[in-house]
């Protein structure tokens, strides 16, 4: 045993979130960190934020560290892969190591639109049309759905995303448009494009984790349209993030020390 922790403990799983002013965002990805933790209490879970809540990254290294962990996986609970998963989160991980020699800090793959997630979205807005509609969603062809995401200033990561609503069409059957909180095309213009291809009935289905600030410029965006809750809590959500966990330790090339 080495301070605490047997050798065939697994390597703990330091779950890392954007971080949020609206203490809604918090509180949501507090719950989605505790799930994964329920799931598999063999795991030493943690939650810590790259920005604007605590724990942050630094603090929670160090505290696997003190607890004789030799071995974390870093897992962003982020939707792309951009710069907090390209630049800022590696960089923190560098100076971690730098700072805690003895503990192995391997960098997991970020969520990405793991075809778990999408079906996931795919329940939000079955539970979001259940609540007001007795027609079953999956029977109606004439369902529009648009899908929307953070938006990013790179054309090539929006491109990515909008490979959400291409799956979630596939999946569903359902007429889906992406759009994007802070660029174009934006809710307003999906919509209008979804009732141009003929659809009867739009959701707005948010390809957020958690509820802040941006969802909220969506529902003032598109005030009379019917929006789906976030991802939040799912069990989709909490085997791909266990999967990411996974797929790092077994990846030799993954972003180890």
């Amino acid at each position: 045993m080495i301070g605490g922790v047997t050798a065939s403990k697994p390597p703990a799983l330091i779950a890392v979130a954007h971080g949020s002013r609206d203490p809604r965002s918090a509180a949501t990805v507090s719950a989605v960190v505790a799930a994964v933790a329920a799931a598999r209490p063999d795991i030493d879970v943690r939650l810590a934020f790259l920005d604007l809540n605590a724990p942050s990254v630094e603090q929670v290294v160090d505290g696997v560290a003190a607890q004789g962990h030799r071995h974390a996986v870093v897992t962003p609970l982020l939707l792309g892969s951009a710069f907090h998963a390209r630049v800022d989160l590696p960089g923190l991980l560098d100076t971690a190591r730098a700072r805690q020699p003895q503990l192995r800090l391997t960098q997991a793959d970020v969520l990405g639109p793991d075809i778990g997630l999408i079906a996931a979205l795919r329940d939000r807005v079955l539970a979001a049309c259940s609540a007001r509609d007795a027609v079953h969603p999956l029977a109606d062809r004439r369902l529009g759905i648009a899908v929307a995401a953070v938006g990013s200033s790179s054309a090539t990561a929006n491109a990515r995303t909008a490979e959400v609503a291409g799956r979630l069409a596939a999946l569903t059957g359902w007429r889906t448009e992406i759009c994007f909180a802070t660029t174009e095309p934006s809710v307003a213009e999906a919509i209008a494009a979804l009732r141009a291809d003929g659809a009867g009935r739009v959701f707005v289905a948010p390809w957020f984790l958690a509820p802040g600030r941006l969802t909220d410029r969506l529902v003032g965006a598109a005030p009379h349209a019917i929006h789906a809750d976030v991802l939040g809590p799912h069990p989709a959500l909490t085997d791909v993030i266990l999967d990411r966990y996974h797929t790092a330790i077994a990846e030799p090339h993954a972003l180890s020390a």
